[in-house]
């Protein structure tokens, strides 16, 4: 196994936010390994050195605390989601021989047929593989498909001895034209602008009109009155 994935391990006794942010301040990872009925054991891991191993695809992990050693793969990687710092890691345990259920990256390589665009459904596949023989990657080889041409799972090629667990039916990459747009789109689209304005003019409500002002002569003599024959004009609420 390549040196550059063994990490030298520290056992922990603390726990908490607290002790997390002032062990990654001092360059060190929070992280817990546990598996083949093994009591879960707390440790840190350097920082630098587990980012570095962990940007391979399910990276088999040696971990060295102490006297002792165990092989290992990240089961659970928690990431600040705004920094994208690794917070926290769950490993475990793996023996060699041992099969174990993983999710594989898949890659789409070559080209399509002219004038044609590929779109991805699926970006890993699920295996059963040997711990310490975990592809890094699968292909899908999609060089001079044609439109409408459906890539399934069970059409990737697999190493010797891993196992498809994803639904060997699944589609993972299609095969399309851009859809591009006619003068018959334009004047649908056209069309159907005319017949929501129109839906909208006819649910609008009447705008009521204003009720006529009336006008009032007072009586000569009368307290409102402005003098002999003046006529006083106003509005009158009905």
């Amino acid at each position: 196994m390549s040196d550059a994935l063994t990490l030298t391990a520290e056992a922990r006794t603390e726990f908490g936010k607290g002790f997390a942010r002032r062990a990654r301040t001092a360059g060190k990872i929070p992280a817990v390994i546990y598996g083949h009925g093994t009591d879960p054991v707390h440790i840190t891991l350097p920082a630098h050195e587990t980012s570095l191993a962990l940007k391979h695809p399910n990276a088999l992990l040696t971990i060295v605390l102490g006297k002792d050693s165990q092989m290992a793969i990240a089961k659970d990687v928690q990431r600040d989601p705004v920094k994208r710092i690794i917070e926290h890691i769950d490993l475990i345990i793996v023996k060699k021989g041992e099969k174990i259920t993983v999710d594989v990256p898949l890659h789409v390589v070559g080209e399509s047929a002219p004038g044609t665009i590929h779109i991805q459904d699926h970006s890993t596949l699920q295996v059963i593989v040997e711990a310490t023989h975990i592809p890094e990657s699968f292909e899908a080889n999609i060089e001079g498909l044609e439109e409408g041409h459906n890539l399934t799972a069970g059409e990737i090629t697999l190493p010797s001895g891993v196992e498809l667990v994803t639904d060997a039916e699944a589609i993972v990459v299609n095969i399309a034209v851009p859809r591009a747009a006619t003068a018959a789109d334009d004047a649908a689209d056209a069309a159907s602008a005319e017949a929501g304005a129109a839906s909208g003019a006819a649910s609008t409500p009447p705008i009521p009109k204003p009720r006529p002002s009336k006008s009032f002569r007072c009586s000569p003599g009368s307290p409102h009155a402005g003098g002999p024959g003046v006529r006083l004009s106003g509005r009158m609420r009905a």
